[in-house]
C-alpha cells in the first residue's frame, strides 16, 4: 500500500505525512481502519516506535481515533485543530523553539503549583522526580519520566485547561525532549546539572515560593537551550535522521 520510508527527514515525520496524505486524499476515508502496527512496520520499513509516534501525531491532529481492542480508525473530516506536531522535528532551531514554549508554559505552571499543590500533589511530584533518576540509572533516556514530572506539576494547580495544554505540548515536545536528553546523556556533568535543576524546581514548589519556582523552571530551560547550543554538529547530524538514533539514546 505504501512505499518504504527513507531520506534525511525524521522517520516519524515522514510516516505521519504519508498517513495524513492517505486520509486527506480520501484513500483512507472516515471510518476506515488503519493497517495494523505490524502491517505498517512491514509496509513502511520502520520500527514500531516510529509507527506509534506517527499515529500519536495523527491522533493529536484529530485525524484518527484509537478504539480499545479494535484498532485505529479515521475520524470524520472537520475543522482542523491547532496542530503543532510538524514543529517538533529534531532540527536544532525547532528544538530550541520548543524549549522557549516550555519555558513560558511550565514556568507559570510551577509558579501556580507553589501556591496550590496539596501534600498528595507533592508526593506525586517527588515520586515522578525519583522515577527520572531511576530510569537514567537503569540506562533509559528518561523522556517519559521527564514528561510525567512536568505533568504532575500541572495537575497540581487545579486548572483543567492548563493540564490539557501541558499534556498536548508534552506530546508535541516528546521528540524535542528526546533530543535534549540524548545530548545531555553524552556528558556526566550535563546529567548531574539536569538532576540538580529538576530538584531545584521541586524544592521551590515545596517551599511555596511562586517566584522561585517560576525562576527555577526558566533557569532549567535556559540551561537546556545552552546545552543544545553547545552540542557539536555531529550530534545534530546523528539525530536529524530520526529517531532510530534518538530512540536508542541512553
Amino acid at each position: 500500500m505504501f512505499s518504504k520510508v527513507s531520506g534525511p527527514i525524521r522517520l516519524a515525520d515522514r510516516v505521519a505525512a504519508i498517513l495524513s496524505e492517505e486520509i486527506e486524499s480520501g484513500r483512507l476515508a472516515a471510518g476506515d481502519k488503519l493497517p495494523t502496527e505490524v502491517e505498517l512496520v512491514k509496509q513502511l520499513g520502520v520500527s514500531r516506535t516510529v509507527i506509534r509516534e506517527a499515529v500519536s501525531r495523527l491522533r493529536s491532529a484529530g485525524l484518527v481515533e484509537p478504539r480499545q481492542g479494535r484498532g485505529v480508525f479515521v475520524m470524520p473530516r472537520r475543522t482542523r485543530p491547532l496542530d503543532l506536531e510538524a514543529e517538533a522535528s529534531g532540527t536544532k532551531s525547532k528544538v530550541l523553539q520548543i524549549v522557549e514554549v516550555r519555558r513560558a508554559m511550565e514556568g507559570e505552571a510551577a509558579s501556580l503549583a507553589a501556591t496550590r499543590a496539596t501534600p498528595d500533589d507533592m508526593a506525586r511530584m517527588r515520586q515522578a522526580l525519583a522515577a527520572i533518576d531511576e530510569a537514567v540509572a537503569a540506562g533509559g533516556d528518561g523522556v517519559d519520566e521527564d514528561l510525567a514530572f512536568h505533568q504532575s506539576i500541572a495537575e497540581s494547580i487545579g486548572n483543567a485547561v492548563m493540564v490539557s495544554t501541558v499534556r498536548y505540548l508534552g506530546e508535541v515536545m516528546r521528540s524535542g525532549i528526546r533530543v535534549t536528553r540524548a545530548n545531555e546523556a553524552r556528558r556526566g556533568d550535563f546529567i548531574e546539572a539536569v538532576r540538580v535543576e529538576h530538584h531545584a524546581i521541586l524544592a521551590a514548589i515545596e517551599a511555596g515560593d511562586a517566584e522561585a519556582a517560576r525562576s527555577a523552571v526558566r533557569r532549567h530551560m535556559k540551561h537546556a537551550a545552552s546545552r543544545l547550543q553547545d552540542a557539536d554538529e555531529g550530534f545534530w547530524t546523528e539525530t536529524d535522521d530520526l529517531g532510530v538514533d534518538l530512540d536508542a539514546a541512553p
